[in-house]
């Protein structure tokens, strides 16, 4: 630094005897060594960064750079001006925020730039007046000036592994420091370095054995499957996974697919995306999971693709939808296979009471009884409550050509009620279908069929 400088510099000099403010510079007395002075010189312009910062430190208020000019990648001058320069007001109201920020105008800067002839940087402009007071004695707790010790780096971070909540972490810190004005941080500093520093390399370590484990999947059954795609700070950006039992199931189960996004992961903010198939007992099966950072379209292309290649590049006959929860009046005409939720699957016992039981047939018909042979218990119960449905309904031929008959089924409902439904008959192929397509849908044969059957 040299305060020698420079009568070509005078033009530069700062006038003040035309501008008051209401603050003196400080309220407290600054060494005039420490105190910023037009032609100042220095070697580089960290040099002045620091100085400027040392000053406003002693003096009780923070800065920030106000504006940088270039030529091309060098910088040719810059601005460096107190933290509350500008007019603006925090857009949170105050009803709502009992200390509302708010810039305050303040002119407080220093202008610096570089001297080209000799490659040395010099302060051509100064003002130290401020619109605000300031207080040196709380200078520490300044967001500028809060700085965290190893020690404290450390014991935020073990108390964050350990589950311990920012709140009591910070107390325990000012009960060590002996007040909040000798710790020199706030509460908030502890929750932003969590945010920022802390849970980003739980994160990337979390993924890493994420990573890890689904390899040693992978080498205990080689027909587990996975795809795992990291973002550049090694934190998981997709994963696809599924198992050699779910992708056995989908050989059998794959007609119709649910795939669902409903769920977050708490910590890591990851969109928890499930693919359920539906078994032979009518039960929800699992065939495969998903994490994705974005529900964006190239993270379902890239998860869709993973979907593909694990199942052989057979796709789904119907991709079931959540939000077709709320439409199935539109979808009647897709075989859902009866998917209404995501249930857990018990597959096992129902597999164990299809073998050891027997249900009877209700009826002395033929196509009951084919039922009962080839149709687990659960489905089969539900063919029997069509068959108890049949008793409700009169049938009668409204036309026949060429072998093909319409009939008008009329159902009972109620006491009161009756709904109609038209269905047909092929007597070549033995094809029928009835309009309120429940076989279409659900693979169960409606009672308005069974009853044109039996009137066949």
């Amino acid at each position: 630094m040299n305060e020698s400088t420079s009568n070509q510099l005078n033009e530069c000099n700062l006038d003040n005897s035309s501008e008051t403010y209401q603050f003196n510079a400080t309220n407290c007395v600054v060494d005039g060594k420490f105190v910023p002075k037009v032609g100042m010189i220095f070697k580089i312009l960290e040099e002045i960064g620091k100085f400027y910062k040392h000053y406003s430190k002693l003096a009780g208020f923070s800065t920030k750079i106000r504006n940088t000019t270039r030529d091309e990648d060098k910088i040719k001058n810059q601005l460096i001006v107190c933290s509350r320069e500008g007019r603006w007001k925090s857009k949170i109201s105050p009803t709502l925020k009992t200390n509302p920020s708010a810039g305050l105008n303040c002119p407080a800067r220093i202008y610096v730039h570089i001297m080209k002839d000799v490659g040395l940087w010099i302060i051509s402009k100064v003002i130290l007046n401020h619109s605000h007071p300031c207080c040196a004695d709380q200078a520490e707790m300044l967001k500028q000036y809060r700085e965290f010790s190893m020690f404290v780096h450390r014991t935020i971070e073990t108390h964050e592994e350990a589950g311990i909540r920012p709140s009591k972490t910070y107390q325990s810190f000012v009960a060590a420091a002996g007040s909040h004005r000798e710790l020199g941080l706030i509460e908030k500093d502890v929750r932003n370095y969590i945010t920022r520093e802390v849970r980003n390399i739980f994160e990337e370590d979390d993924a890493k054995e994420f990573g890890k484990y689904l390899v040693r999947m992978k080498e205990k059954n080689q027909n587990f499957f996975f795809e795992l795609n990291l973002e550049g700070d090694h934190c998981i950006k997709h994963a696809f996974w599924a198992d050699a039992r779910s992708r056995a199931a989908f050989d059998y189960f794959g007609d119709v697919v649910s795939f669902d996004t409903t769920y977050n992961t708490n910590r890591y903010n990851l969109v928890l995306g499930s693919f359920v198939g539906v078994n032979h007992h009518g039960q929800s099966t699992l065939l495969g999971c998903a994490l994705i950072k974005n529900e964006d379209i190239q993270s379902f292309k890239w998860l869709f693709e993973c979907w593909l290649c694990c199942m052989g590049g057979k796709a789904p006959k119907e991709l079931y939808e959540d939000c077709h929860i709320w439409i199935p009046v539109y979808l009647d005409h897709h075989f859902w296979a009866g998917i209404r939720s995501t249930q857990r699957s018990k597959k096992r016992e129902f597999d164990a009471a299809d073998f050891h039981t027997v249900i009877p047939c209700a009826t002395k018909s033929a196509i009951e009884a084919q039922f009962q042979r080839v149709y687990t218990h659960e489905k089969f119960r539900e063919v029997q409550a069509q068959f108890r449905g049949k008793a409700n309904c009169i049938t009668r031929s409204m036309h026949s050509t060429l072998g093909f008959t319409t009939y008008e089924v009329i159902e009972q409902v109620s006491n009161s009620t009756f709904n109609k439904f038209v269905v047909t008959y092929d007597a070549v192929s033995r094809y029928v279908k009835c309009h309120c397509l429940l076989f279409e849908s659900r693979g169960i044969l409606c009672c308005h069929s069974l009853s044109v059957l039996s009137f066949e």
